[in-house]
């Protein structure tokens, strides 16, 4: 089954008549955290206990000392115009990682036709739609864009605004929380421009196998659309790292053809606040998104590119970053056991547990445990059979210290 979009649920206020607003913005869905604040603002917390946020995906670890010496260090340079390709040295750094993590080959991947530098792959992955998105010509039927359902806002919000017509897929228990690629109909995606895909899955923390990437590649090839995959959870994991996008190119040939991958500094080096990332993929539609930047991007700074040129460049503040959710994810196994059908993720820092209602929950957790967390179907889409994915569901961000996290899963567990 697939989900087209359901209707806008946001709308513009108090609009003059007279105001050239874009009506594209009408269908814009609302912001999930906004909606968590409508819900639960009206309700006071647990008296006695202190407020514990579980909601928003913002690490909270301390980013690396080198991250800081390579700012502090380039300053300096905060004065000049940075290039929208960012610096040589970080292009290079970013080649040599992806070589390294996904044992590329030389030359497979080149710094001067498949990087592009981005100011965070949210805003990359937002703009990335309008360049692979070619606009419906007069009486001719929208492009379709591809997303799964839970999934992340701004994959929803690229499509609209790229003029094309989202259509929902279901990611249930049943395939591993991905969509169904089996049971797609080969007439919508010869329509589609564009499949997102979040591996590992925001924000169920699963990982698609080998044989899912290839056949979701394959189908791009063989329908004409791009697969986008936005690998941004890909370094936290628990036991093994994710098979990327790269290495299934790699298998076929080593062609980059219909494939983009989004890669930031964000989750891996708990440098959120950096604003640093990438894209790589076909060449092609790298220079088109280079090109669109220069009008509509904001360059990284000289000082942020030489913080990623370290960053891409060291593994060890990785290793100890990964390590670090992994004693939170034991504390979650400790105390959840597999209460609220709790696994641990193979990926990411979520969990993403089975409560029966989450919207009610998430008011229970506040009122009685003074903790935040996000109903899952704030996260997902109402089909036309009347069914959202999320709505048992509540999403739980491990981003705290060991203590906290302890303090709010202890709370959690004994207010269920």
């Amino acid at each position: 089954m697939i989900y087209l979009d359901s209707g806008p649920i946001y709308t513009l206020c108090n609009r003059h008549p007279n105001q050239m607003i874009n009506s594209d913005l009408l269908q814009l869905r609302g912001s999930p955290f906004e909606a968590l604040r409508t819900l639960l603002d009206p309700l006071a917390p647990a008296p006695g206990m202190e407020p514990l946020i579980l909601t928003v995906g913002e690490p909270q670890h301390r980013p690396p000392q080198l991250m800081i010496d390579a700012l502090r260090a380039s300053e300096h340079l905060y004065g000049k115009y940075p290039p929208v390709n960012g610096t040589d040295e970080m292009r290079n750094a970013i080649v040599a990682w992806l070589a390294r993590r996904y044992g590329l080959p030389d030359g497979m991947v080149r710094a001067d036709q498949n990087i592009a530098p981005v100011n965070g792959t949210k805003e990359a992955l937002y703009m990335i739609a309008a360049v692979i998105t070619a606009r419906a010509g007069h009486n001719q039927p929208k492009p379709v864009i591809l997303l799964p359902t839970p999934y992340y806002h701004v994959y929803h919000a690229a499509a609209v605004m790229a003029g094309a017509e989202a259509v929902f897929i279901p990611a249930g228990p049943a395939t591993n929380f991905f969509p169904d690629l089996a049971a797609m109909d080969p007439d919508l995606l010869d329509q589609a421009s564009a499949f997102y895909l979040c591996n590992p899955s925001n924000p169920q923390g699963t990982v698609a196998s080998n044989d899912y990437l290839k056949k979701a590649l394959m189908l791009a090839r063989k329908h004409d659309f791009m697969l986008v995959v936005d690998e941004c959870y890909s370094e936290i994991y628990d036991a093994q790292p994710p098979t990327g996008i790269l290495e299934i190119c790699k298998k076929e040939g080593g062609s980059l053809d219909h494939m983009l991958a989004f890669h930031s500094l964000s989750k891996r080096s708990s440098a959120a606040g950096l604003r640093s990332g990438f894209c790589v993929g076909e060449t092609a539609v790298i220079k088109a998104f280079l090109n669109l930047r220069n009008f509509a991007g904001a360059a990284s700074p000289l000082p942020v590119c030489a913080a990623a040129t370290a960053l891409w460049s060291d593994e060890a503040h990785v290793d100890e970053n990964r390590d670090l959710y992994r004693k939170k994810f034991d504390i979650a196994e400790e105390i959840l056991g597999y209460r609220f059908g709790f696994y641990r993720p193979q990926g990411g820092f979520f969990l993403w547990l089975d409560v029966g209602d989450g919207v009610e929950v998430a008011k229970t957790l506040w009122t009685r445990a003074a903790i935040r967390v996000l109903p899952g179907r704030y996260l997902s889409v109402t089909g036309p059979d009347g069914v959202n994915p999320g709505n048992a569901y509540i999403r739980v961000a491990l981003v705290a210290n060991q203590d906290d996290t302890k303090e709010a899963l202890t709370r959690l567990a004994n207010s269920l």
